[in-house]
């Protein structure tokens, strides 16, 4: 292995390193902290690095390897963990400077288990003021930046991590997803991200269509991530029950067999960009051309559905800027104090309205996957808009517009995936979506690992060291 691509190995090839004594956890971890060191006053994309610490876990590791009792494939992997995950020691702002800085008592469940499989911890990543925005802009952290294009947006809320995997900040980095969250900037910034079953991490605390999972370079990777981070912990009452799955399973080089949706409209947002559809259209053409049917599929959600959500989770967000005291309210992003100010004038019966949407979208979305071994469509309806924007469109009224794909499988609790595709002509990353039936984690993994052999070759991942800023 090249000790010039270390920050950049997957996690497979640095457990065989490791196993083989070609390379050690030192090494590798040494070569993603000079990584970090030279992206990160341009990126931003981490909150709490310790170089000391990544260095003296690393050092552990390798102790580990050198005895042959590595924890498990992982130990010494690198890994961030998002800032709303608590870690052990570290304070969880939340993404907003409203947070009073806490050191957490404990490690919440998907960093328990990254820590008891060895992995190195080498930072926190940012996100937005309570994960409520689709970017990189929060009122905690400083701007978290594009790898592809520095004048862009990451995403969010998995801000940090997707610009951390696209810049390779080691391989592996944990997101949370609650309408959107890991599959957008995972889209935007060209990486694949996994939002897994509701239940099938384990997180604290949970929410209804809050899930934790991987944002990797690769659907192994995703997949070896999976394996670690689905097991048991009592902490989250939504849990579904522990399962002996598969998550390496191979899915073969050809789709026979397979019935696909085709899903280009959403029934309401932003329409899909041309370039945007021509790459979601492009996937569907090659995975016929390895013998899948792939059939088009109407829109099944609506207005109602959007809107009626959006009030529920302004409402919810209003009462936690109120809980604030009156000089911690005004550190809240401006943005996210105009979106939740409308909430203050809303009835019982609209909040409970909007509530019920939830079960609207989740009826919808299960009544059009059946019978489909999962649904193909865009991540969002356009590529990577300006960093310093809190969404697609800039409009606090208009919060949500970019998230109509998206959205629908958290509320339906099924699992989806972003997958890089190709790029716009202007070289900003476009990914498609895979949505499969309920619980099926697996398949819609081994769908995931096809369409990476089906696509045309990517570009080299982006240097954040040459671009302008």
């Amino acid at each position: 292995m090249s000790r010039t691509s270390l920050a950049d190995a997957g996690a497979a090839a640095l457990a065989a390193a490791y196993a083989r004594r070609e390379v050690s956890p030192v090494e590798v971890a040494a070569a993603v902290v000079a990584r970090i060191e030279a992206c990160e006053p341009r990126l931003h994309a981490l909150y709490a690095f310790d170089r000391d610490a990544v260095l003296s876990a690393a050092h552990a590791s390798e102790a580990r390897w050198l005895k042959n009792e590595p924890i498990s494939l992982l130990d010494g992997v690198p890994v961030t963990i998002k800032d709303a995950v608590a870690t052990r020691g570290t304070p969880v702002p939340l993404g907003t400077a409203a947070t009073d800085l806490i050191p957490a008592a404990a490690d919440a469940p998907p960093a328990a288990r990254l820590r008891e499989a060895g992995c190195v911890l080498l930072a926190k990543t940012t996100m937005p003021d309570w994960g409520m925005l689709s970017s990189g802009l929060s009122s905690f952290h400083p701007l978290t930046r594009n790898p592809w294009n520095l004048s862009k947006s990451p995403g969010g809320s998995s801000a940090g991590a997707a610009a951390a995997a696209a810049a390779g900040y080691g391989p592996l980095h944990l997101g949370t997803d609650i309408g959107g969250s890991i599959r957008l900037p995972a889209g935007w910034c060209g990486v694949v991200g996994f939002k897994p079953s509701l239940g099938r991490v384990p997180i604290h605390p949970p929410y209804a269509g809050r899930v934790a999972g991987p944002i990797t370079r690769s659907v192994d990777d995703a997949a070896r991530m999976m394996a670690v981070l689905a097991q048991p912990d009592d902490r989250d009452t939504m849990s579904l029950p522990t399962q002996e799955l598969d998550w390496l399973a191979e899915g073969g080089d050809d789709a026979r067999g397979l019935r696909l949706g085709l899903w280009l409209d959403a029934g309401w947002g932003l329409p899909v960009d041309a370039e945007i559809r021509h790459a979601v259209e492009a996937c569907a053409g090659a995975l016929e051309q390895a013998g899948a049917t792939v059939e088009p599929v109407a829109p099944f959600c609506n207005r109602e559905m959007a809107d009626g959500l959006d009030r529920f989770w302004r409402m919810r967000s209003w009462l936690d800027v109120q809980a604030l005291p009156v000089d911690r309210r005004t550190k809240v992003l401006p943005y996210i104090r105009d979106w939740v100010a409308p909430a203050a004038d809303y009835t019982g019966a609209q909040v409970f309205h909007g509530y019920s949407q939830m079960g609207a979208l989740r009826e919808a979305a299960v009544s059009a996957t059946r019978g489909f071994d999962a649904l193909l469509s865009p991540v969002s309806p356009g590529p990577a808009f300006p960093a310093e924007w809190a969404s697609p469109l800039n409009d606090p009224q208009r919060p949500f517009e970019h998230i109509a794909f998206t959205l629908p499988f958290n509320m339906s609790e099924q699992p989806a995936i972003a997958v890089p595709w190709g790029f716009t002509t202007a070289g900003l990353p476009v990914g498609v979506q895979l949505a499969g039936p309920r619980h099926d984690d697996v398949g819609v993994l081994r769908l995931a690992r096809l369409v990476e052999q089906l696509r045309p070759a990517l570009r080299s991942w982006p240097d954040v060291t040459v671009q302008p800023c």
